[in-house]
Parts: structure tokens; C-alpha cells; sequence
């Protein structure tokens, strides 16, 4: 009944097989925020603001339990057959184990930092785990809970699929959407599909089980336009993968569907987790900032590969979505209202409802998330585009955009509260006066002030809307994680790089000092300095004259300068820094760069509040 069974040839080190038949290809795991048990009975849930997993009865509905694990858990996967789970802790730079059946966490191994996607090989003896930064794949053996290996991933991974042999790991890179193949016996890259220069944010990817298929939903962000309905859009990626009659090492072809206008004109933002249904014939993707989701056939043409069946709004933010092992459910997480949910997926009708965890943020904070990850009104009239389409949970986007204004860098929203003004010009001395951009060109929403704005370092907007000072409330809320070069305190290098940066000679300390090392503070008038980039932009409108950005978190926020000139932190000190303008390091030889670049690598190596406190400084109420 199957047809011809399927010959098994080895191209490059991965068994591959012909494509007749319905013998799984690339069936293997993939990442999510979601997973069920093999044998059905649990489901678990990772709550990034609570800390917490969650273990749901999928049958009856009901919270079983729910785990402490760490600060900002986000994927989680069972091992095996088992009902033990690994989850990977993101701030906390730990994958953590627990017995899913006792509510027990069974153990943690420490990684170096930013674990994102966690999966399982069958058996359950290891689990794999993209560290986004520093750009690695990393083997967990799960009786030892300790690393067995660390391989080259490529530039801040994300999304992790084994395939169905688990001998092949696909990795999506988070900024650029590139999905790469890595043979896991030798840890060496196979072969790597490159997505289109505009391609970004791409969390997470998703494997057909019978066909030589992934699915990868990202972003496009357009850089050169400034304006709602042309600068971001929701995208699936379909990767064909390697065959017998396709190898490894060449290209694979990707086909780009634009989910903007996927069922009729109805525009979706933020595309956030995909799933394929058991039997290869439906999909479901959920879009993070128009709160919906897509339920798709899924089609064996080559062509179009995809085509809809039914659009359905859903909850706040949902962030994952994950068929049972029968198929016959779906489960999404919404996860800004705390809770998952059950739909049929033949009547697409719901079948159930449980509350994962309860509220940990104030009722403020929580208004105001909402409001960032959104791209309904009154936030934005088209739906394209939120705050978080760029600055996802505080994180920049690492792009340079041509705003208005002229070229502007994505900066991450970390320490906020403690170095305003804001934007690269400091044209915006609150948070509040994001209402512009809300009613702006980009967003062009209806706004959140009753009546007129006050103009940029006018009058105050705050205090004028509750929901506006809610969103800037989340906005200023985001604090500074420190820096995974200084967790066993500052190396030789960075202590050489630190006098060097402290010397009167460079005279980077002059605008880079105190606690966030920086100049700016809500207190105080704006600094600005020349240091000669605005001349190199003809379309700079401003003074070309900038803020001092904080240095903290350098490391993982290129590229630098507020045009993105600097692409590393070697070119930030050396090729960007013509006439010394932004410190003297022309007279540095090459191994006080590198110790210098090693000491800013290792901001911040402790906590700048308290310090910020001690000194007397200020930070925005809200």
C-alpha cells in the first residue's frame, strides 16, 4: 500500500532517502515553546515572565503543576519517551531538567549564554541546544546533565530541527533567517541556505514528516522605507531539503510566502512558531502581534506549498503553537493572557482552555506589554508593524534603518530608565513622546493621547494617557544582563583593555563613564558629540551631532554608530574611528586593540544600579 519502499543512499555523512514512499525523511524534533509527551499524556508549557514550566493534562484540561526553572525560560522539550524535560533558561545561561511527573527540577547544566531552542534525540540520552549568542550548538548528555560537545552555529541561531536520522541538525540564524545544515558526527557545516538581505527575526523552524520539507516563519524588514505598509512584513519559508537527488552540497531552494496577503488583503505581524500537523497535511503559524493565527493545507506541489483553510483570532501575543501526537488538537499559547489553548484541528473549534500561570507582572507593565507587542489599533492602523517588530523583548533587530531623520541603528532598550534622552539625535527626552511615532508615518495609528501631542522636549506627555504611560512603563522596565566574558571576573586582557580605556591618552571615559558608560541621564541636558559619521550620510537631517549610547552590552548589539558603519567592534576602534572622534585609539597597536576590545566585550561585568544609586543618579519614574 506504501508503493516502493525508499532506497537509503549517504551523501556527505547524512542518510538520505528517495522520495517515494511515506517512510518518514526529516521527521525529526523541532524546537517550540510548547511539547507534548510521546505518549500524549502531558503537555508543557514555558512561561518566560513567570519563571515557571507548566504541566497540562491534555485530556481532562487541567494545571497539573507548575516549576520554577529560572529567569526567562523558553524552549522545552521532553526527553524521549520520558516524562522528564530539559529547558532552556535564557538569562540564566542554563538548561534545566526536570521531572515533569513530580514537579521536580532534577538538575542544571550551566552554557555559556543565551540558550534558546532545546531538543531530544529519541532515546532521550541527549539533548541539543542553540546558544544564540555566542553563536553555538551545544550536546547535552542528559544522565550527566553535562556538555559533550560544542559545535560552530553560525551568528546568533535560534531555531534547531534534527532530522529524522539524527545524524543532521537544521539551525535558523535569529537576525538573518539563514537556515544551516551541521553534520553532528563531525560538527562541520554541510551546507547553508541563505534567506533575502531584508529576512530577520527567525525563532524558530519547523520539519515535514514524510517530505523533504521546513518551514520557517520570519520577518522582512525593509530598511529603506520608513513607513508602515513597506518596511515590515510576515513571511513562511519553505526549504526544500537535501535528497538523493538533491545533495547536501547543493544550494537548496526556498520559496518565500508572504502571509500579508496569504487570505485576501488581511495583514498579519510578528509570525512566531509553525506546526505541522502528524500527518503532513495541515499547518498552523500564529502571529505574535496581530493576535492570530493561520490554519493551512499543506500541499505536495513544489509550487505553491501552502494554500489557506481558516483565519482565526486568537489571544494576546501568542508565541507557540503545537499539534498533539494523534493530530487530532492543536495547542497555542497566548502568551500574554497566561494561557493555553486547545483547538480540534478538524472543526477547528475550541476544546479547551487552562491558565498556565497567573499574572507576574503589576497590571501596568502588563497593559503596556501589550501594547508594544501589538500592531492593531490604536497602536497601528495597517497591521504590519509594533514596537517589538523592532525591538523584540528589548532586544535590537540589527539593522540600520533610513528613517526620515537619516540612517538610525536599532539600539537595544537595556538600562533605558538610566540614559535617557532618547534616539541617536536625543530629540525625545521621555518615553512618552513615542506617541510620534505611534501616530506617525510608521505606525500611523490613531494613538493613545486624547487630543494633540505635545511636541518632542516640550511640554510632558506623560501623565496624559494611562495606556501611554503603561507602554512606557514596559518600555523603561528592561535591565541590563551582564556579560558572559566576565562570569569568573575580568581576564588578564580585559583588566589591560580596562586601563587602557580608563587612560587619559584615549579619553574614552570622558563620554563613556559611570555605572552605564555613558553620558546621558534623565537629570541632566543632553551631551551630544560629533564624531564624524553624520558626514558621510546625505540623508542626515540633524545636527550631526549624537547621544552617547550606554556600553553596556556591547558585545552582542553590532552593528555600531548610529548609521551601523562599525559592523565589530575592530572597526568601531580602528577603520569607523577616523580622526579619533569617538576616543584616540589610532596610537593603540594591535594587541592593546584586542585588549581593549576584550575589556568592552566584558560590559557589564556587575550589576550598574546599585552603583548608579550610590552616585546619586536618577531614572525615569516609568
Amino acid at each position: 500500500m506504501f508503493g516502493k519502499p525508499r532506497q537509503v543512499l549517504e551523501i556527505a555523512g547524512i542518510v538520505l532517502l528517495t522520495l517515494t514512499g511515506s517512510v518518514p525523511v526529516w521527521a525529526g524534533s523541532s524546537n517550540s515553546l510548547l511539547d507534548i509527551s510521546a505518549d500524549g499524556k502531558l503537555l508543557a508549557c514555558s512561561n518566560r515572565d513567570s519563571g515557571t514550566v507548566t504541566i497540562v493534562d491534555p485530556q481532562t484540561f487541567t494545571k497539573l503543576r507548575e516549576i520554577p526553572v529560572g529567569h526567562k525560560p523558553e524552549g522545552v522539550t521532553f526527553l524521549g519517551q520520558t516524562h522528564q524535560l530539559a529547558v532552556a533558561i535564557y538569562a540564566d545561561d542554563q538548561v534545566v531538567f526536570v521531572d515533569a511527573d513530580k514537579g521536580e527540577v532534577l538538575g542544571r547544566c550551566d552554557v555559556f549564554d543565551e540558550p534558546y531552542a532545546v531538543v531530544s534525540t529519541r532515546d532521550g540520552s541527549r539533548v541539543w541546544v542553540t546558544l544564540e549568542y555566542p553563536g553555538q550548538l551545544v550536546e547535552i548528555d542528559t544522565s550527566s546533565r553535562k556538555i559533550v560537545r560544542t559545535v560552530n552555529a553560525g551568528s546568533f541561531p535560534r531555531g534547531l530541527a534534527l532530522s529524522a536520522d539524527e545524524r543532521t541538525a537544521l539551525v535558523t540564524e535569529y537576525y538573518t533567517a539563514t537556515v544551516r545544515f551541521l553534520e553532528l558526527s563531525s560538527g562541520k557545516e554541510i551546507a547553508a541556505i541563505p534567506a533575502s538581505a531584508t529576512d530577520n527575526l527567525a525563532r524558530q523552524i519547523a520539519v515535514h514528516p514524510t517530505r523533504p520539507k521546513a518551514y520557517v516563519p520570519h520577518q522582512r524588514s525593509k530598511i529603506t522605507a520608513a513607513h508602515g505598509e513597506g518596511s515590515i512584513f510576515p513571511y513562511i519559508s519553505v526549504i526544500d531539503l537535501p535528497t538523493a537527488a538533491s545533495p547536501p552540497d547543493e544550494k537548496g531552494k526556498r520559496k518565500r510566502i508572504p502571509m500579508d496577503s496569504f487570505i485576501g488583503n488581511l495583514v498579519t505581524a510578528s509570525p512566531w512558531e509553525v506546526a505541522i500537523s502528524p500527518n503532513g497535511q495541515q499547518a498552523v503559524v500564529v502571529f505574535g502581534a496581530t493576535d492570530d493565527l493561520f490554519v493551512m493545507e499543506v500541499l505536495d506541489d513544489n509550487y505553491r506549498e501552502l494554500t489557506p483553510i481558516q483565519h482565526m483570532n486568537i489571544g494576546h501575543n501568542p508565541r507557540a503553537v503545537k499539534y498533539s501526537t494523534d493530530g487530532k488538537w492543536f495547542w497555542l499559547y497566548n502568551a500574554l493572557d497566561f494561557e493555553v489553548v486547545a483547538y480540534d484541528a478538524k472543526t477547528l473549534s475550541r476544546a479547551g482552555l487552562v491558565r498556565v500561570t497567573e499574572n507576574p507582572l503589576s497590571d501596568e507593565i502588563l497593559r503596556g506589554k501589550r501594547l508594544f507587542y501589538s500592531a492593531l489599533m490604536p497602536m497601528a492602523s495597517r497591521r504590519w508593524i509594533a514596537c517589538s517588530s523592532c525591538h523584540p523583548d528589548s532586544d535590537p533587530d540589527g539593522r540600520t534603518w533610513q528613517n526620515p531623520e537619516g540612517l538610525r541603528n536599532t539600539p537595544p532598550l537595556v538600562g533605558l530608565s538610566w540614559t535617557h534622552p532618547q534616539h541617536w539625535s536625543a530629540d525625545r527626552d521621555e518615553t512618552q513622546d513615542f506617541e510620534h511615532t505611534i501616530r506617525g508615518l510608521l505606525m500611523q495609528g490613531r494613538g493613545l493621547i486624547a487630543g494633540p501631542v505635545a511636541e518632542s522636549l516640550g511640554p510632558p506627555n506623560k501623565g496624559r494617557s494611562r495606556d501611554l504611560d503603561a507602554l512606557a512603563a514596559y518600555t523603561n522596565s528592561h535591565t541590563v544582563p551582564l556579560s558572559p566574558h566576565a562570569k569568573s571576573g575580568l581576564s588578564d586582557a580585559a583588566k589591560r583593555g580596562r586601563e587602557i580605556f580608563l587612560s587619559k591618552e584615549t579619553a574614552c571615559a570622558t563620554c563613556h563613564h559611570g555605572p552605564y558608560f555613558c553620558d546621558s541621564n534623565p537629570a541632566s541636558k543632553p551631551t551630544l558629540h560629533d564624531v564624524g559619521t553624520g558626514r558621510s550620510d546625505p540623508s542626515e537631517k540633524m545636527p550631526l551631532k549624537y547621544d552617547t549610547p550606554t556600553l553596556l552590552g556591547v558585545y552582542r548589539s553590532a552593528p555600531y554608530l548610529h548609521d551601523g558603519s562599525a559592523k565589530t567592534l575592530r572597526d568601531l576602534l580602528t577603520t569607523s574611528n577616523a580622526g579619533d572622534k569617538h576616543g584616540k585609539t589610532s596610537p593603540l597597536n594591535s594587541a592593546q586593540i584586542d585588549d581593549l576590545i576584550e575589556f568592552l566585550k566584558a560590559l557589564p561585568y556587575e550589576d550598574p544600579q546599585p552603583a548608579a544609586e550610590a552616585a546619586g543618579l536618577k531614572k525615569v519614574a516609568r
